[in-house]
């Protein structure tokens, strides 16, 4: 009899320890979940067998790729960075202030175009990028400063339920104010990784963003595929181990839904 009731007084003991929040594994990822740093990392250009495009897919950490719509590649980088476990996202081409409008490439949105048009351009960009949850500006300084042109593309975006990032080429951008009055989830990019196609420049630059992180919870940073597609990967491979003991990173998404991230295992994307 004794024996039987100690037995059942150590079961209870069990039990109660192996639900205790403070020991439980759910509480544990919370907890890191809590006090990892976030990080996430943007490349655009996927779409068109750019430089570095392989480098980029095989990183050993989640990030968010911005696919132009149209392109030769499209359709098959969206498929495999969504089967690695990536955010996909429409990386839209809209008109700068300078450049060249080849540089666009196909279905450019320019400030010229009626309301209709830009909606029917975004609406098949959309439709173009395999599981897409997003958008982002393909250069865009003009466009991303214009209310009438932001108030179609975002009103879209509500409707299609994605959230927008505004990649911040212009000062100006009234992403922000319109996504606000939208209510349309928005992002804001902090950092451009390449804006100069050096490794040295791209390692200052993640200099920078470990500075924000030391006052931040969160940071976006973005790169490329591309000319200097090769560069980014390379540094940001060397880095990401020096990272990760206090930094998380992550895809978007992550940071729009971060109670998600915390129930997601921790395990690296898909080889």
């Amino acid at each position: 009899m004794f024996r039987t009731v100690q037995a059942i007084a150590i079961s209870l003991i069990i039990a109660m320890l192996i639900s205790s929040p403070s020991l439980s594994a759910g509480a544990e990822t919370e907890v890191e979940g809590q006090t990892q740093k976030m990080i996430a990392i943007v490349i655009d250009d996927f779409g068109n067998h750019m430089n570095g495009t392989p480098e980029m897919l095989n990183m050993p950490v989640y990030f968010t790729a911005a696919i132009m719509p149209f392109m030769p590649s499209t359709k098959a980088d969206a498929e495999e960075a969504h089967r690695r476990g990536h955010d996909v996202i429409v990386h839209l081409p809209l008109e700068p202030m300078r450049g060249k409008k080849e540089w666009l490439g196909p279905g450019a949105i320019t400030v010229d175009m009626s309301d209709e048009e830009i909606r029917a351009r975004v609406l098949k960009a959309i439709a173009d990028v395999p599981h897409a949850v997003g958008m982002n500006n393909h250069m865009g300084s003009k466009a991303t400063a214009d209310e009438r042109v932001m108030t179609v593309i975002l009103t879209v975006c509500k409707e299609q339920g994605l959230f927008f990032l505004d990649s911040r080429t212009t000062h100006k951008t009234v992403v922000p104010k319109i996504a606000q009055e939208l209510g349309v989830k928005y992002l804001s990019n902090q950092v451009f990784l390449d804006d100069v196609y050096s490794e040295a420049h791209v390692a200052k630059q993640v200099a920078v963003v470990k500075k924000l992180l030391e006052n931040h919870d969160s940071v976006i940073t973005i790169g490329h595929v591309g000319p200097p597609g090769k560069h980014t990967a390379a540094v940001l491979k060397r880095s990401i181990p020096t990272m990760t003991p206090t930094t998380r990173f992550v895809k978007l998404t992550d940071i729009l839904a971060p109670t998600e991230l915390m129930n997601r295992p921790m395990k690296l994307p898909n080889p």
